[in-house]
């Protein structure tokens, strides 16, 4: 199905993801086309399907960004906090910020000092982008995402996009009450999305999901190409 989706331009991909059902919310459709993946992704910006962006990551696919997106939209909307684990290349961390604007903020929070660079970069490509990170909309910080940014939580909304080896008590422990997470684990054998909900009472429930295959949640001495 996926293959399917792939276009030649930003517009024909999204477009393509809504009528195989993998965007369902015209909010969701709209905030993804305001995203032009062409500046996260070097090599084949459209193509569905996940791309290499160098220091041992990846882009995720653009079905499984629009997964997310759909998933974490109950949690979302103006003045709406959100934690973007593992940020990559920027580009989920644009889209979400569009989902809680206007009043609301996103961090996110990458281990290698590179892509935190790579990530600002590409969003100050965008006008609308660059202004984001001068108010401080979207907020790209250093660090280990397994420990998450208590200084900006608690959040209404997390997103890891790297697998973790356990679920990580800190990044549950930074959700508001409401909230919600969408996380891959990786059991050993296999790696699924969970989600992660946080009821009013501060009472967890963790659904697992879907099958995937992302790259793990490393801290940055996992790295070893620091050059």
């Amino acid at each position: 199905m996926s293959w399917r989706c792939s276009s030649a331009s930003n517009e024909g991909l999204i477009a393509n993801l809504f009528r195989h059902g993998l965007i369902k919310n015209d909010i969701v459709r709209e905030a993804m086309g305001k995203v032009d993946r062409a500046h996260f992704s070097p090599v084949m910006p459209y193509e569905d399907s996940p791309q290499r962006i160098g220091y041992d990551a990846t882009i995720s696919a653009p079905h499984i960004h629009a997964n997310a997106a759909e998933a974490l939209l109950d949690r979302l909307g103006p003045g709406k906090k959100v934690l973007d684990v593992g940020s990559g290349s920027g580009y989920l961390t644009a889209v979400l910020a569009h989902l809680v604007t206007p009043g609301g903020t996103i961090v996110g929070i990458e281990h290698v000092r590179q892509l935190c660079d790579l990530s600002t970069e590409n969003l100050k490509k965008d006008p609308v982008h660059s202004r984001m990170l001068q108010n401080g909309t979207i907020k790209i910080i250093r660090g280990d995402g397994r420990l998450g940014y208590p200084e900006g939580g608690p959040y209404d909304a997390i997103h890891v996009g790297a697998a973790a080896s356990i679920m990580p008590q800190a990044l549950i422990d930074q959700l508001k009450a409401p909230g919600r997470m969408f996380i891959p684990v990786d059991g050993g054998f296999s790696q699924y999305i969970w989600q992660v909900d946080k009821d009013e009472e501060g009472n967890v429930k963790k659904e697992k999901q879907y099958g995937v295959l992302y790259v793990p949640l490393t801290d940055a001495k996992d790295f070893r190409d620091e050059n």
